[in-house]
């Protein structure tokens, strides 16, 4: 599922004469973006607009704010099943003892050489003993309760594994194309050129020696991309393409009988946007009944304005395909997630990796999407990422695939709070 994107660096080493003007094309660029959607300032960064001189607005990231606690006082914490979140963990360690030693693992995380132990110890341990994970997390690990400057409520949401109907040429009802990464789609780490830019990142494309952004969803689907070969496959549904958009991954059912697996690839560098919002904004659904499903329900009910609509999220994503030609998928064989390891439903968290280093064990305390009175308090592990996961305390519950999981993700906006498990070094 990784791709290495053609990084900005890489352009100016062959073309020197435009280092001098980097800056003023970045600058540029950030003006340019503005206009699509809020571009995040790093943290601890206030970003001052002087447009007029008398006043000055602020913009501040929130703050991860971590209070120590233990255990004995996370509730529901004894009556989860620990093994199956170990066998979750075991795999994130996988990726991790591949990690430089010295290599920082976050903010809060440390470095990787802090966590090559209790990945060790896990990888030892059997896969059947509930009480012997248990004990190897309230050993290894301290729990803190992560707040957004000092709030512990977040948001938490879910997605999930759909399917999709699909053929390797444009044909019948297969007209809706699913592309693949264009070539000419660059990623520019600002932080390569200014420290207070780090982990800031910008997408686009450079046209006559300069920076430009890239093609939005609207453009695209208009035919900015059309006969270039960048079709990955044609599927029959552009609600369904769009819906793989936003969850990130599918299923696609081949009309040759086979079935294949794709998965994230690039984006094409535009903020994401909620189409539940732009609903509720001009009037076609109320708030309390915004979900997946009535978002769907809409767009099939009207047909000439859906490709509108869904032209207001200008995020579009470009795919790969990750399993190839296959006769079948087991539920358990999930997608791959950001951290590079297959997804398990139920117990990977889609975070925000500026805040929260892929691979660490979360205790997820919030309600069952179905059920809102029931809790929903287990053992979980960031594993992945999403463009529309931002904030401290914020997190994408992975539900795996078939018609139960798209229930419950296309449900889920619950509010909840997470405690972080860190190794106790």
């Amino acid at each position: 599922m990784i791709l290495v994107p053609m990084t900005l660096t890489g352009y100016f080493q062959r073309h020197e004469v435009w280092i001098d003007r980097m800056w003023g094309l970045i600058v540029v660029f950030l003006v340019l973006l503005s206009a699509c959607g809020p571009v995040t300032p790093p943290k601890e960064l206030l970003t001052k607009i002087p447009e007029d001189k008398s006043a000055q607005i602020t913009i501040a990231e929130p703050r991860l704010v971590l209070t120590k606690t233990s255990f004995k006082k996370i509730i529901g914490w004894n009556g989860d099943k620990h093994d199956q979140a170990l066998v979750v963990f075991i795999r994130s360690c996988a990726k991790i003892k591949k990690i430089p030693i010295r290599f920082p693992m976050g903010s809060i995380g440390g470095v990787a050489d802090d966590w090559q132990k209790p990945c060790n110890i896990a990888s030892a341990l059997p896969l059947d003993r509930p009480d012997l994970a248990r004990r190897f997390f309230e050993t290894r690990f301290q729990p803190f309760l992560a707040t957004a400057d000092g709030r512990p409520e977040g948001l938490f949401t879910g997605y999930f594994e759909m399917e999709l109907r699909g053929s390797w040429l444009r044909k019948g009802p297969y007209t809706t194309p699913i592309y693949e990464r264009p070539p000419e789609l660059v990623e520019v780490n600002l932080g390569v050129f200014k420290n207070d830019l780090k982990g800031q990142k910008l997408l686009g494309k450079v046209v006559a020696g300069k920076l430009i952004p890239f093609e939005d969803r609207g453009e695209i689907e208009a035919g900015a991309l059309s006969g270039r070969g960048l079709e990955l496959i044609w599927v029959d549904s552009p609600i369904d393409a769009f819906f793989l958009h936003v969850q990130g991954s599918g299923r696609v059912m081949m009309d040759d009988g086979t079935i294949i697996r794709i998965g994230y690839a690039a984006r094409n560098g535009h903020s994401y946007y909620s189409i539940g919002k732009e609903l509720i904004k001009i009037g076609e659904l109320k708030r309390e009944r915004v979900s997946m499903q009535s978002i769907r329900s809409w767009l099939k009910d009207h047909p000439r304005k859906a490709a509108q609509l869904m032209a207001t999220n200008r995020s579009f994503i470009f795919f790969q395909i990750t399993d190839g030609a296959l006769k079948s998928l087991g539920k358990q064989h999930g997608p791959v997630g950001a951290q590079g390891v297959q997804l398990t439903s139920g117990r990977s968290l889609a975070v925000d990796r500026r805040y929260i280093p892929l691979g660490t064990p979360i205790w997820l305390d919030t309600t069952d999407p179905v059920n809102t009175s029931d809790p929903l308090r287990r053992l979980v592990v960031a594993q992945d990422t999403g463009s529309a996961i931002k904030g401290p305390v914020r997190g994408d519950l992975f539900w795996g695939f078939g018609a139960t999981a798209a229930t419950k993700a296309g449900l889920m906006k619950q509010t909840g709070r997470y405690f972080l498990l860190l190794p106790k070094k």
